[in-house]
């Protein structure tokens, strides 16, 4: 169980992301990846064998209602998230969830309602977000050196081949938007600290009725904006270039920044072409074991981090309206937040 050091951790499922969730945590001395549990019980075992887990379950089921564990990592499919996530909740264990959270936010909104109603923590897993590359960035803008945030423009892409991936089929949360274009939305809801006013989208639908590409525009206060691309038809690519009033960053937003693989940061803190980019240094840190890290403080400290939570809902939300322009081929406005987030 908890100590005042380290949070007991177990996987629920045995996904590709988790084969680098586990190896990424292994390392950190507040959080211990303990149990891992898959429907196939060979699976689990194998899994265990691995990477080093001490306990496996042949069932999800027997992982949440186990009493030695603190808390779940929830890897699975994206429309799975939300049944295994209250489910786990209402047992009384806290939940880092892959990213996107849920399907749309009636269900991102449920989910933390229910996790506010057992006393638990609910955080989604986005690595870049608590990688020092991130947090530079951040840094920049609240310094001064870009000036005014006007607009940026970020996209995510690769291509997606293999048949009968669930990434093809929407009735289980595929395509681009929902699985990668929910990074660049949550580098532009977390950079301008607030959730857009309205959302322009136009999709490219696969044979199965899939967005596999879709370009974007978010409209924010005060005329600022923020330009978005997803998909699973490109070349490898992940950037984003953020542009203010007397200056202009570029990033990869890495998920991870390894000393052989740096992260992109390169500033120019000026409105003219006088001053050349300039790289901003990046720490390495593997974003697995940052956000695991951020999820344990979160419950051994005060509870749910509400920054977080909003963070989570206005991506969510945004992600609906963009999916709704697309499909309608209009501009649609985002509802307002609700203002009792518990």
């Amino acid at each position: 169980m908890t100590t005042p050091q380290t949070l007991t951790l177990g996987v629920l499922g045995c996904a590709d992301i988790a084969r680098g969730f586990v190896p990424g945590v292994q390392p950190s001395a507040s959080v211990r990846v303990t149990h891992v549990a898959s429907r196939d019980a060979h699976k689990a075992r194998a899994f265990a064998a691995e990477f080093g887990v001490p306990q496996w379950h042949g069932s999800y089921e027997a992982l949440i209602d186990d009493p030695t564990v603190d808390a779940l990592y929830v890897p699975l499919p994206n429309h799975l998230h939300a049944p295994w996530v209250l489910r786990a909740l209402a047992a009384g264990k806290h939940v880092l969830c892959e990213k996107p959270l849920a399907l749309n936010e009636a269900e991102a909104q449920a989910m933390f309602d229910t996790a506010a109603r057992h006393g638990r923590v609910l955080l989604e897993a986005f690595p870049f977000v608590f990688q020092p590359q991130t947090q530079r960035l951040h840094a920049l803008l609240r310094e001064g050196r870009l000036g005014e945030l006007r607009a940026i423009q970020a996209s995510f892409g690769f291509p997606l081949a293999r048949p009968g991936n669930y990434r093809h089929d929407p009735a289980q949360g595929g395509g681009a938007l929902l699985d990668v274009g929910c990074y660049p939305v949550c580098l532009a809801r977390l950079l301008f600290g607030t959730r857009p006013l309205a959302a322009s989208a136009v999709a490219h639908w696969g044979p199965a009725g899939e967005d596999r590409r879709l370009a974007a525009t978010l409209h924010f206060a005060g005329g600022a904006s923020a330009q978005i691309l997803c998909a699973f038809d490109t070349a490898v690519h992940r950037h984003a270039m953020v542009v203010g009033s007397a200056g202009v960053a570029f990033t990869d937003y890495q998920n991870h920044i390894a000393p052989d693989r740096p992260g992109l940061l390169r500033v120019r803190s000026s409105p003219g072409w006088d001053v050349p980019l300039q790289d901003e240094p990046c720490e390495p840190a593997n974003g697995f074991r940052r956000e695991a890290e951020a999820f344990a403080a979160q419950v051994r400290g005060a509870g749910q981090d509400l920054a977080m939570q909003s963070l989570s809902l206005d991506v969510a939300a945004t992600m609906d309206a963009l999916r709704l322009s697309a499909q309608r081929g209009t501009p649609v406005e985002l509802p307002v937040p609700r203002t009792d987030l518990r």
